[in-house]
């Protein structure tokens, strides 16, 4: 069995590499091939490019690097037409990947979606791409199967991945005092935009050794300009052993403000763009909320600071909000009923089940 994957970011980096893992335990002689991360390079598969190249984030940004994703998309078309998979695994990273779908249908390979573009959030047509060309949606996130339902799609929801990394544990103590985790989070424009801000809170809480959580894709050597002389510690790809020790944690809006939610960690959620980007994301974005704690719940369980209210007064305010003890007991009621809703462990084993069953299908016919 030859199977395409294709993740163009960090989480799908690590969602895609513990899916391939599952896989070969029950198929071992299954070969892997596509775009993806040191991670997924890690359980065999051989990339045709890395993450850390393609991963632009905002209108403008993607706009600047047009060239190289429409050189990015030339080259995996070539690579797929030589190679012939048997089928093609996707995981979110819509822009590329559902024109890539289109592709792939043309060429007869079958189409399976794992952790399913964001489309109940914005660009909703996208959902007649999806049912034309994506045989087979899996999603991690409980609302989006009625979601999908809503619209005539029937997809399978198979509990979120996450789940199967991070340990449920008891919730932390407001009362200690010790680290505050910087997650600026994981393409260079953000960090570059995001973990300045998030170093000016530094100074105002002296009691705390703050420490930043450096992103797969990116090298140590990245940082360190950003930091200057902030008295500030850097971790590479520890992020989960970073928050297992957090007291509390800055967030940027993504996979890791549920990570951090997963992990009982209190947290503050925030974002800000270039202008260009945000006021052309705010017409065209329709949900109430930007972090996955809050779109889960249906509700504000964790502060989120975007845009022009993401300064470092209101960051500092927010955060020591976060630190009163009788706001965290709450918070932590939230977090425990966000783990319920995301469902049971084995993610990663129920899609590879799913993906074994359906490609050993197209196989046999």
């Amino acid at each position: 069995m030859k199977l395409y994957i294709i993740a163009g970011e960090d989480s799908g980096d690590l969602h895609a590499a513990n899916l391939i893992r599952a896989i070969k335990v029950r198929t071992p002689r299954v070969r892997t091939r596509g775009v993806g991360g040191d991670q997924l390079a890690e359980v065999g598969t051989k990339l045709v490019a890395h993450v850390r190249d393609i991963n632009f984030m905002g209108f403008w940004e993607v706009i600047r690097n047009l060239r190289t994703i429409r050189q990015l998309f030339s080259t995996v078309k070539e690579d797929i037409k030589q190679w012939q998979p048997d089928a093609a695994v996707l995981i979110d990273y819509p822009g590329f990947n559902l024109r890539m779908a289109k592709f792939l249908k043309r060429q007869g390979v079958q189409v399976i979606y794992y952790i399913s573009p964001q489309v109940w959030a914005w660009k909703k047509n996208r959902i007649k791409t999806i049912d034309r060309y994506v045989d087979e949606m899996l999603v991690i996130l409980p609302f989006e199967k009625t979601f999908y339902a809503e619209e005539g799609l029937e997809v399978q929801f198979v509990g979120h991945p996450l789940l199967d990394v991070i340990p449920p544990k008891a919730p932390k103590s407001a009362a200690i005092t010790g680290t505050i985790a910087l997650l600026p989070g994981s393409r260079k424009q953000e960090i570059k935009r995001m973990l300045p801000l998030m170093l000016e809170l530094v100074p105002r809480f002296l009691e705390y050794r703050f420490v930043i959580a450096g992103a797969p894709s990116q090298s140590e050597e990245f940082y360190y300009p950003i930091m200057g002389d902030y008295p500030v510690d850097l971790v590479m790809n520890q992020t989960h052993e970073l928050l297992q020790k957090a007291d509390y944690a800055v967030v940027t809006s993504g996979t890791a403000t549920l990570e951090t939610a997963l992990f009982r960690v209190p947290e503050i959620v925030v974002y800000k763009g270039s202008k260009i980007s945000y006021e052309i994301g705010k017409r065209l974005v329709n949900i109430p909320f930007i972090s996955l704690v809050n779109l889960i719940l249906g509700r504000e369980a964790v502060r989120e600071l975007i845009q022009d209210d993401c300064t470092p007064d209101h960051m500092e305010q927010a955060l020591r909000e976060r630190m009163i003890i009788e706001q965290n007991q709450i918070l932590q009621q939230d977090y425990q009923e966000l783990y319920e809703m995301l469902g049971s462990k084995g993610a990663s084993i129920r899609a590879a089940e799913y993906i074994i069953h359906q490609v050993k299908g197209i196989q046999a016919y």
